[in-house]
C-alpha cells in the first residue's frame, strides 16, 4: 500500500480535499483530508465512492476514427486537417469548441488560447453556462467583474443563512452539514430555505417558503421593499459605495410579492428576520441560476445585500455555490463564449491587446462568441461544420437534447475527447480522443469559494490515455503553432497563467495570482489549497467590505429589475410546471457514479415526482410509469406520489441517458428558452403534459452479464457483481425465457428455472450456469415487489429457492433499499434497529449503525423513517 496523496474531489463546487491511496493493483481507497478547510475531512456519499468509479470497464483507452482504433499521430493529424480546412474554406467562426467544468484550470486555458488566440473565433463555450452563467453576469452587473464576496467559514459565522434554489443537503453535502454542525453548536442560528420542493434541505430549516416557480425576484424585490420601509438601509454604505438604489426601489415598488403565492404572514415573518438580523448569508445555486430571469433574480439577491452593506463582512454576503468542481476555474480562464482569460473582457479593445501580446496571437476576436444554445443551433443549421467536445455529454444535458443530438450526429466533423466512448455524444463522434479522468489528472481546480486546489495524479493514465492539455497542446502544434504551446508540465501552464492574471489585475480585474506566477515545478507539485487573490499585497479574504469594487468608478450597482412569469405558460395539453436537478448520490449523466454499485442503489432509475392531488386526478399509481411529454420531448419515468412538490409542479432529475434508461433524458422536455443577458438556459421552467403509460407487464432482473434490454421501459444500473434492470411494456413476448436469454446473453448452455403464471400475466425465471446465478427476472401484471438488494446480492450464488420468490428466507434479512450510500445501510436495517433498539433519534440510528455520520446526506430520510416508526407506534 503507498502513502495517501492529497487530492480533490472531482464532483461539486464545494472543493473538497481527498486522501486517495493506491492499492497496486489498478484500484485504490478514499478518505476525507482533514487538513483542506473546505472539508475538514467531511467527504459525501459519492467523494466516498471514488474508488469504485476508477475502474477500466468502459475506459476508451485508443484513439478512435470513424469507430476504428487508430494511433495517436494519425488522429492528431485528422483533427488538426479537418479543423484547418474548415477554416480556410469558411472561415475562423465555423468551428467551435464545447467544454466543461470537469477539466482542469490548465485544459481550460490552453482550449481557451488556441480558439481565441490562435484559431481567431470566440466559439468557445462550456458546460458551466448551464449552471452558473447567471451569476456571472449578475456579479458583473453589480460589482464590475465576476467575484464571489465571501468565504465558507461566513456560513457558520452567519446568524440567519437563507438558502434559495439550492438543495443543498443532496447538491452540497458538505457544505450542508458544516451549517447543520454550525447550528448544533449555536442553535440560535437560523436557518430558511426558499423552494418550490420541500428538499431534504429542509430538514434544518426553521422556516420553509414554498414559492410559485420562478417568482423569485417578486420574493427579494418585496424584501427590497421592507428593508426601505422599516428604515433597514445602510445609507452611509449607498451614499458612499453604491448607485442605483432609487431605481431598484422603483422598480421593486411597481409590483407585489403576490406572483410568489406565498402568504402575507409567512413573507412579513422572512422579511423581518431577514432585517433583524444583521449577519446573514444567503446562498443561491442553479434554482436561481436556471431560469430565463436567472440574472435578474441574482441582482434581487445581491440588491438587498449592497442596501444593507451586508456584503463582505464575516458571516454576511451573497454566495453562490457553484454545480461543478472546475466551474470557477473555467470561468477565471475564460472559458465562456463572452470573456477572456483572467477576468478580462472580450469586448473591451485594451484588454483583447493585453492578452493577444501576452500570448503572441496572430488574431484575436472582436466580439463574444456563440454561447450554448446558440451554439448547437448553428451546429444544426450547418454553420457550424467542425466541433470539439470536451469531457461532456451535451446530448443529453442540453436543452432540446433530442434535437441537440440530432444537430451533432448531422454535422460534417465532430471530435469528443472523453474518458469513454459510451456516452449518447461519444456515440455520434467522427473522432474520439481518450483523455484522463480522475485520479489520474494533474492540475488545478477553483472551489465555489475562490480556493485553487490541486488535482494529483494518483493512478497512471491508462493504454494511450492523455490528459486534455496534452491533446489540445499536440493539435495546436500540428496546426502550425508549435511555439505557443510547447508546453511539458501543467506547472508550465499555470505559471503562464499566473502570470497574466497579474496584467489583468493592473487593469483593473479582481482575479490576481500573480503571487504564484514564479512558481517551481516543485512548489507547484506541493502547492497547498490557497485562496486567490494571492498578490504581493493580498492574500485571500473577502470582498467589498470596504466598498471598493471593480466597475469604472469603483462603485458598487443596483439594478432595477421587475418579476416576470415564466417564458412557457402551462395550457390543457401542458398544465404542469417541470423542474429538473439532481439526486443524491449521482453525478450529471453518470459516467462516474454509474460505474458505483452503492451510489445506484439509492435511486436505480429515472422517477417524476408529483403531488397526490394531481396523481389521483390523472390516474397516476405510486410505482407506475409516466408518460411525459413536453413541445419537445418525451420521457417515461417511475412514479413517486409525494407532497414534497406543490399541485401543478412536477420533479424529474436529470441523470439518465440513452445508455442507462429508454425514455429517461429529463432534458429533452425542456425548450431552449435562455435568459436574455447570461444566456443560461431555463431549466426549471419548462411546461409538461403527464399521463399513465398504459403498462400490462412490470419487469425486474439481475444479471452477471450487462443486459441489451428489449422494452419499452428499461432502466440499467450497476449492481455489486452484476447489473440490475427495471422494466415495463405493453406487449408481452412469445416466451420470457428465450427473450431472457437473448437480453443477457446467455446461451443454450444455461439453466433455465420457470415459474409461470399465465392467468395472472406473471413470470419468475432463474438462469443458472456452472452451479451458478447468472441471471433472474421477475415479471408481473403490477410493479414487481422482488427484493432489489436482496437479489442483486444473489448474483453468482448457489441455486436457492429464494432465487424464484425474490425474497429472502427467515434466515436471510432483507436490508430492503439503501438509505445510507456511506456505509451502505437499508431502510428494513434501520426500521428493524429502530424498534428492536428503541432508537430515539438521528443520532441514536448513527450510533448503532453508523447511517447518516459521514457525509449526513441521509439524514433527513433517517428522521423521516424515525417520524414514521413513532407515528405507527402511536397508532398501535
Amino acid at each position: 500500500m503507498s502513502a495517501p496523496i492529497c487530492t480533490t474531489c472531482p464532483y461539486c463546487g464545494v472543493g473538497c480535499g481527498v486522501l486517495a491511496t493506491p492499492d497496486g493493483a489498478g484500484g485504490l481507497s478514499v478518505t476525507g483530508d482533514k487538513s483542506h478547510p473546505a472539508n475538514l475531512g467531511r467527504l459525501c456519499s459519492k467523494g466516498s465512492a471514488l474508488g469504485e468509479t476508477v475502474g477500466l470497464e468502459g475506459r476508451l483507452l485508443a484513439p478512435q476514427i470513424n469507430g476504428k482504433e487508430a494511433g495517436w499521430d494519425e488522429a492528431t493529424a485528422e483533427v488538426a486537417l479537418r479543423f484547418s480546412e474548415t477554416i480556410a474554406q469558411h472561415g475562423p467562426d465555423s468551428v467551435a469548441f464545447y467544454v466543461s467544468g470537469q477539466l482542469l484550470t490548465e485544459d481550460y486555458y490552453v482550449a481557451n488560447k488556441l480558439m481565441k488566440g490562435f484559431i481567431g473565433s470566440a466559439n468557445i463555450d462550456t458546460n458551466s453556462r448551464l449552471c452558473m452563467a447567471s451569476s456571472v453576469a449578475g456579479h458583473k452587473r453589480a460589482f464590475g467583474t465576476d467575484t464571489v464576496p465571501g468565504t465558507y467559514e461566513d456560513l457558520e459565522e452567519a446568524d440567519l443563512v437563507v438558502l434559495t434554489g439550492s438543495n443543498l443537503a443532496w447538491c452540497h453535502p458538505v457544505l450542508y452539514q458544516r451549517i447543520v454542525a454550525a447550528k448544533t453548536a449555536r442553535p440560535s442560528m437560523q436557518i430558511v430555505v426558499i423552494d418550490p420542493r420541500r428538499t431534504a434541505t429542509c430538514d434544518a430549516a426553521d422556516m420553509h417558503l414554498p414559492l410559485a416557480a420562478g417568482s423569485d425576484v417578486a420574493l427579494f424585490n418585496g424584501l427590497l421593499r421592507r428593508i426601505r420601509d422599516m428604515g433597514a438601509t445602510d445609507e452611509a454604505f449607498v451614499r458612499s459605495h453604491v448607485d442605483g438604489f432609487d431605481d431598484a426601489i422603483a422598480a421593486a415598488s411597481s409590483q407585489t410579492s403576490e406572483a410568489t403565492g406565498l402568504p402575507d404572514d409567512l413573507l412579513t415573518r422572512f422579511y423581518d428576520l431577514w432585517l433583524r438580523t444583521e449577519k446573514v448569508v444567503t446562498v443561491y445555486s442553479q434554482g436561481v441560476n436556471q431560469s430565463s430571469q436567472g440574472t435578474d433574480k441574482v441582482n434581487a439577491i445581491l440588491n438587498c445585500h449592497l442596501a444593507t452593506g451586508r456584503i463582505g463582512k464575516p458571516g454576511m454576503g451573497p454566495f453562490s455555490v457553484t454545480g461543478q468542481p472546475n466551474a470557477m476555474g473555467g470561468r477565471e480562464v475564460g472559458g465562456l463564449a463572452n470573456m477572456l482569460a483572467c477576468h478580462l473582457d472580450i469586448e473591451n479593445a485594451a484588454h483583447r491587446m493585453a492578452v493577444r501580446e501576452f500570448w503572441q496571437a496572430p488574431r484575436m476576436p472582436e466580439a463574444q462568441g456563440l454561447k450554448a444554445v446558440d451554439m448547437f443551433d448553428a451546429v444544426e443549421r450547418g454553420q457550424i461544420k467542425a466541433l470539439w467536445i470536451m469531457a461532456t455529454n451535451p446530448a443529453v444535458s442540453m436543452p432540446e437534447a433530442d434535437r441537440v443530438r440530432s444537430a451533432i450526429a448531422g454535422c460534417d466533423f465532430v471530435v469528443v475527447s472523453d474518458i469513454t466512448a459510451e456516452t449518447d455524444t461519444a456515440r455520434l463522434a467522427h473522432v474520439l480522443l481518450p483523455a484522463t479522468g480522475w485520479g489520474e489528472k494533474d492540475g488545478t481546480v477553483t472551489n465555489s469559494e475562490r480556493r485553487i486546489s490541486r488535482q494529483r495524479a494518483v493512478l497512471p493514465p491508462p493504454g494511450q490515455v492523455k490528459h486534455d492539455w496534452q491533446i489540445i497542446a499536440e493539435v495546436a502544434s500540428a496546426m502550425g503553432w508549435r511555439a505557443a504551446f510547447d508546453y511539458s508540465s501543467p506547472a508550465e501552464i499555470f505559471r503562464e497563467y499566473a502570470t497574466l492574471s497579474g496584467i489583468a489585475a493592473a487593469m483593473g480585474k479582481d482575479f490576481d495570482i500573480s503571487g504564484l506566477a514564479g512558481i517551481s515545478d516543485a512548489g507547484y507539485a506541493a502547492l497547498a489549497p490557497v485562496q486567490w487573490p494571492v498578490s504581493a499585497t493580498r492574500s485571500g479574504g473577502r470582498f467589498f467590505g470596504d466598498g471598493k469594487f471593480f466597475t469604472p468608478d469603483g462603485r458598487g450597482r443596483m439594478l432595477p429589475v421587475h418579476n416576470a412569469a415564466p417564458v412557457a405558460a402551462t395550457d390543457r395539453r401542458y398544465p404542469f410546471r417541470l423542474n429538473t436537478g439532481r439526486v443524491r448520490d449521482h453525478w450529471h449523466t453518470m459516467t462516474r457514479t454509474g460505474k458505483s454499485p452503492r451510489l445506484s442503489q439509492h435511486m436505480a432509475e429515472p422517477y417524476v415526482e408529483i403531488h397526490p392531488d394531481d396523481a389521483s386526478r390523472l390516474g397516476l399509481r405510486p410505482a407506475g410509469i409516466a408518460d411525459i411529454e413536453s413541445r419537445t420531448g418525451r420521457a417515461l419515468a417511475r412514479v413517486i406520489v409525494s407532497e414534497r412538490v406543490r399541485p401543478g409542479e412536477v420533479f424529474v432529475p436529470m441523470h439518465w441517458t440513452g445508455e442507462t434508461a429508454s425514455l429517461g433524458r429529463a432534458d429533452a422536455l425542456v425548450a431552449s428558452v435562455t435568459d436574455p443577458v447570461s444566456g443560461q438556459p431555463d431549466s426549471k421552467g419548462a411546461v409538461v403534459g403527464i399521463a399513465p403509460y398504459a403498462a400490462n407487464w412490470f419487469g425486474f432482473a439481475v444479471s452477471t452479464r450487462k443486459p441489451r434490454p428489449d422494452a419499452p421501459y428499461w432502466a440499467l444500473a450497476r449492481a455489486r457483481d452484476g447489473w440490475r434492470l427495471e422494466l415495463a411494456g405493453a406487449e408481452a413476448p412469445e416466451s420470457w425465457e428465450d427473450w431472457g436469454r437473448t437480453v443477457f446473453g446467455l446461451g443454450p448452455d444455461a439453466e433455465a428455472m420457470v415459474v409461470s403464471d399465465k392467468a395472472r400475466g406473471g413470470a419468475r425465471l432463474a438462469f443458472v450456469e456452472g452451479g451458478r446465478l447468472q441471471a433472474a427476472l421477475f415479471i408481473a401484471a403490477e410493479p414487481v415487489a422482488a427484493s432489489r438488494s436482496f437479489m442483486a446480492g444473489q448474483l453468482g450464488a448457489a441455486p436457492a429457492p429464494a432465487h424464484l420468490s425474490g425474497q429472502p428466507g427467515q434466515d436471510m434479512p432483507d436490508p430492503g433499499a439503501v438509505v445510507c450510500a456511506c456505509f451502505d445501510v437499508g431502510v428494513n436495517t434501520i426500521l428493524a434497529a429502530i424498534e428492536s433498539q428503541q432508537l430515539a433519534s438521528v443520532e441514536a440510528i448513527g450510533a448503532a449503525l453508523q447511517a447518516g455520520t459521514n457525509c449526513g446526506s441521509c439524514r433527513p430520510e433517517l428522521a423521516a423513517l424515525l417520524a414514521s416508526a413513532t407515528r405507527r407506534e402511536a397508532a398501535e
